[in-house]
């Protein structure tokens, strides 16, 4: 399922389930025990294994389908009441998940060209469907080592591609998570990089990235959260988890299937396939503080004021900023004080979980 506007367009696997247009608005006055039937329907395939919705073109993508050779099956949705077919971009065969975006990044040639970055089983994909009548495939690159490249997500600069492999885990090619990362700042000349080794053998599944974290869904070890420092495999850092599944951290099917970060509140959901909805909010205190430590151990004493610190991070207000510097420094005194401010880490209980 995806939105647009204020529908979502959702899709299936079962045969004959087409794409379902519901308007979400119905949920306002929503009571309970409520059933609702969908407001439109697209039937132009059966079965989809997902749907991609680019909303800055109006377009949606549904890939896995019965038809254009399991590719991108476009459709115009920009009046998601009467949306209608688009195009086929079948040459690459089936593409398992994708992201598409008006290009903005490094590649000039490109810029402002909507393009697709997919997942196709066994390598990345760029293809540009700027013309639905004709898209046309620019690169297309495999690695060492795969087992069923699943989804990934471009970095905010759009130079990098960060994706998952949902079977290398699982089949014992690699011992611990892997996260794979290809450079795309020449969209014709991409090339892979390398792969971030994690902390358990869970298998990956969906992942995001939002500033410079990456969001990762990766079953039995609940949400993962890595830190950008670099592209590279040595400059990923793990700075929070949340282990929805705490009986095991093995490579098997439990547990958290996707995560969204994106929501304005700054709350991060995890869906579980056993467990449902969970709702956290990652603690970005010890990174402002970190930040903050320097700056107060390069001013030698003096006094300060909050904005002379030069901190950005909007999720922050002034008060909130003295509360956290009061147990650094006593303002106009060599004196620091560590504390342990701790991001979120954790396990489900189990009575969390049955809740």
């Amino acid at each position: 399922m995806k939105v647009m506007d204020h529908y979502a367009l959702i899709v299936s696997d079962v045969s004959k389930h087409g794409m379902q247009i519901f308007d979400m608005q119905h949920l306002l006055n929503a009571t309970e025990n409520t059933l609702w039937s969908e407001d439109a329907h697209y039937d132009e395939f059966g079965n989809a294994h997902n749907i991609f919705v680019n909303e800055d073109s109006g377009f949606a993508y549904a890939v896995g389908s019965n038809t254009c050779n399991g590719g991108l099956h476009m459709i115009d949705v920009n009046d998601p009441m009467n949306v209608f077919f688009a195009g086929c971009f079948s040459e690459d065969g089936y593409v398992h998940d994708a992201q598409c975006v008006i290009y903005d990044g490094p590649d000039t040639t490109y810029t402002g060209r909507e393009i697709c970055f997919c997942a196709n089983e066994d390598s990345i994909a760029v293809v540009d469907v700027t013309d639905k009548s004709d898209p046309q495939i620019i690169s297309n690159v495999f690695y060492d080592q795969r087992g069923y490249t699943h989804q990934g997500w471009l970095t905010e600069d759009k130079a990098y591609f960060v994706f998952g492999d949902e079977l290398d885990e699982y089949y014992g090619v690699a011992p611990k998570t892997r996260t794979h990362v290809m450079n795309v700042k020449s969209l014709s000349n991409m090339f892979y990089i390398g792969y971030h080794e994690g902390r358990t053998t869970a298998i990956d599944h969906n992942l995001y990235v939002k500033g410079d974290f990456v969001y990762q869904a990766n079953y039995r070890a609940g949400l993962n959260v890595l830190k950008i420092k670099g592209k590279r495999n040595e400059y990923f850092e793990e700075v929070g988890y949340f282990d929805i599944f705490p009986e095991s951290d093995s490579n098997q099917y439990n547990g958290a299937w996707s995560t969204y970060p994106f929501h304005e509140s700054g709350v991060v959901t995890i869906s579980g396939i056993e467990q449902g909805i969970f709702v956290v909010k990652y603690n970005f205190r010890d990174q402002c503080m970190e930040e903050a430590f320097k700056k107060l151990t390069a001013m030698n004493g003096k006094r300060f004021t909050v904005g002379e610190l030069g901190i950005i991070q909007p999720i922050f207000v002034i008060n909130q900023y003295l509360e956290m510097l009061q147990q650094y420094v006593r303002l106009g005194a060599v004196e620091f004080v560590i504390t342990s401010l701790g991001r979120f880490s954790g396990k489900a209980s189990s009575r969390a979980k049955g809740q």
